[in-house]
């Protein structure tokens, strides 16, 4: 048999093989054998060197022909069984309806918190953090609070004991607590970085609170500290006017009451009043606790008095997004009950 009689037969077993491929892996096992590098369509292509010369321009047609025609049947046996492969493997039925697909959500507790952040954000503060599990001494003692205050009473806090069983009182001589405010992190701040400092601390803190509609063990706290040369209370006025006005509505007024807190002085509570409390049928509503930080506060951090002065404030997140969007049960934000949360 000539050299030009190999081609025809070798070409249509060639085209056998590459019809007959189940899958990808098979037709490229296929490809190799014939077309690859060391193929045997190649090596005809490598022997037409030998044969005498009035022969090789009719051999080497033929053999591109039987090339061209094997790399076609290729590419069309590839794109049937990629389409094939991408088939689901279970029957669909195409004429049914679609389904649209579940958008997800930020909480609405995070969305406010998320607000609080860029109205403070705009006026220059950062944003700190702290351990939720805090030592007795950063989350009272630093503070100005002194150990007969109600907050550091057993039944207002959350004590965790360490190395002992559920039954026995905790003997640690540093007690672990559940932090109930995040004023402890200003304490932490203060400690590694000199002044000025100007940050806000969201965060989840815990009280030992019955959970009613109003109140919950567990809920969220921003705190504000600024501390600089020359900080006056109507620094504080002007920045809290400025967040509550940007969360609340451009018509909010602010007004300030006397009150006690052991890590500033003066002291003040937070009323506002807005389109928003007067829907709630009130003209006022307590909002937050503020004051200029108390000098033994920085002498605790070892700031000077006599040089830095600052302020600081705290309220609830919960509360903010209560009265941005009319609910009235605090337990709701907990629940994770989809017809409630869908609403934000």
């Amino acid at each position: 048999m000539s050299f030009l009689d190999h081609i025809d037969p070798l070409t249509e077993t060639a085209i056998a093989e590459l019809t007959a491929a189940a899958d990808s892996a098979e037709l490229d096992r296929a490809r190799v054998r014939y077309l690859g590098l060391n193929g045997e369509v190649t090596a005809l292509l490598k022997q037409l060197g030998t044969l005498p010369k009035e022969q090789r321009p009719e051999a080497g047609q033929k053999i591109n022909r039987a090339k061209n025609r094997l790399e076609s049947l290729l590419n069309e046996r590839r794109t049937e069984l990629e389409l094939a492969a991408s088939l689901p493997k279970v029957p669909s039925d195409f004429t049914l309806p679609g389904r649209r697909p579940t958008v997800g959500r930020l909480h609405p507790l995070t969305q406010i918190t998320e607000e609080i952040v860029r109205s403070f954000r705009k006026i220059g503060f950062a944003v700190a953090d702290g351990p939720e599990v805090e030592d007795d001494y950063h989350c009272f003692d630093a503070l100005n609070t002194p150990a007969d205050h109600p907050a550091r009473d057993t039944q207002d806090t959350f004590f965790i004991r360490q190395g002992t069983a559920a039954s026995q009182p905790a003997t640690s001589p540093t007690p672990m607590i559940l932090r109930t405010h995040t004023s402890s992190v200003q304490i932490r701040v203060m400690e590694k970085q000199p002044p000025p400092v100007r940050i806000i601390v969201p965060g989840r803190v815990y009280r030992r609170d019955n959970a009613d509609a109003t109140h919950n063990p567990t809920f969220h706290q921003v705190e504000g500290l600024y501390v600089d040369r020359g900080i006056t209370v109507g620094d504080l006025k002007g920045t809290v006017e400025f967040v509550f006005r940007d969360l609340m509505g451009p018509d909010t007024k602010i007004r300030f009451r006397p009150h006690y807190f052991s890590y500033t002085e003066p002291s003040f509570e937070i009323d506002f009043s807005s389109a928003l409390t007067r829907k709630m049928g009130r003209d006022w509503l307590e909002i937050a606790g503020c004051g200029m930080v108390h000098p033994k506060v920085f002498e605790n951090v070892g700031y000077d008095p006599e040089t830095w002065t600052g302020w600081a404030f705290g309220f609830g997140i919960e509360r903010i997004a209560m009265i941005r969007y009319g609910v009235t049960d605090i337990r709701l934000f907990y629940e994770n009950d989809q017809r409630f949360l869908r609403q934000f």
